[in-house]
């Protein structure tokens, strides 16, 4: 069990153990993890992703003045996959503002995170931008604004968490697009409507390279810390207004977690983003923001063990936005 703080987070590798309102919670949750019947099975249709071991586990609080807790497998780095759609909406709202919002949604879409089914009928608009399909408009939107999506997304991780180290992993993003046509046929869709400027090829590329992103627990609880401080930077600064904090909040509470956004409100009670890489964010406006990790996914793509360690830490504590 550690802790660092935002002065010390940059340049001490092995931070100093301390007491912490939440080390016995994590640590207890640990645990019971250990204890799980079903961890699930690594999202194999990735496959630098399919050979992870689904009972590894790590947990990390981050604090909202920069002090992270862990425990576990806490600092070790994974795919982050789709949680980094949450940094780049947050960018492009930053940039685009409101205008974003006209070429996707924000309500449920209750189809898996890949489906092309309705975007048929809703003209090429997706329904939410944490669905695959949405993802890629605010991708488009966020190259069209700055020319490196994935970059900004990979210096607001590395800024945010004070980890410089943070970086992508090619091999992922080429195991992407090996099996990526599922999302060039998203795209080519949604192009035909006029909802994607870039070419889909370019597009594509940007989008896998954001998705290949590596971190850890640590450094995404940290990375985070804007969404339980109504918006502001770990410097004070600010990279959202306080509205669109509550937007981006909103919206990881109803479309994080995918087809399973209803139980995960049910469950756990927080705003939370998932990714195929068995990690999860989570936020408790204005008390800390949660990373758990484990590798094994459910039928619909969430880790099942970070679920379940996400809803007896709200149970534990009683921390809810409810």
């Amino acid at each position: 069990m550690s802790h660092t703080s935002a002065a010390t987070r940059a340049t001490s590798p092995a931070p100093p153990s301390g007491s912490h309102r939440f080390s016995s919670v994590i640590n207890q949750i640990a645990e019971e993890m250990q204890t799980l019947d079903d961890h699930g099975t690594p999202a194999d249709y990735i496959p630098m992703l399919a050979d992870a071991d689904p009972r590894r586990f790590g947990m990390a609080v981050a604090e909202p003045d920069g002090t992270v807790y862990g425990v576990g497998d806490w600092r070790q780095p994974f795919s982050t996959q789709s949680i980094s759609k949450v940094f780049a909406l947050a960018l492009a709202l930053s940039l685009d503002g409101g205008q974003l919002w006209q070429g996707v949604g924000r309500e449920p879409s209750g189809n898996p995170f890949n489906s092309l089914v309705q975007l048929e009928y809703e003209n090429g608009i997706p329904r939410n931008p944490f669905i695959n399909a949405g993802a890629l408009v605010v991708t488009d939107r966020l190259q069209a604004l700055t020319g490196d999506a994935a970059g900004q997304v990979r210096d607001l991780l590395r800024t945010e968490s004070g980890n410089a180290a943070i970086d992508f992993v090619p091999q992922v993003a080429a195991s992407e697009a090996a099996f990526g046509d599922r999302n060039a046929a998203l795209a080519h869709f949604m192009a035909s409507y006029g909802n994607i400027t870039l070419p889909v090829p370019a597009l594509l590329a940007a989008y896998f390279r954001q998705c290949s992103i590596e971190a850890s627990c640590a450094d995404l609880a940290l990375a985070a810390g804007f969404l339980a401080r109504g918006g502001a930077r770990a410097d004070g600064s600010a990279l959202l207004t306080r509205s669109q904090a509550k937007q981006v909040n909103a919206v990881m509470l109803t479309c994080g977690t995918y087809d399973a956004a209803g139980e995960f409100a049910y469950r756990v009670g927080l705003p939370g983003k998932s990714g195929v890489g068995g990690g999860i964010i989570a936020i408790v406006p204005g008390v800390c923001t949660l990373c758990v990790w484990s590798p094994g996914l459910d039928k619909r793509g969430n880790s099942v063990a970070g679920v379940s360690a996400l809803d007896r830490f709200t149970t534990l504590t009683g921390l809810s936005v409810f």
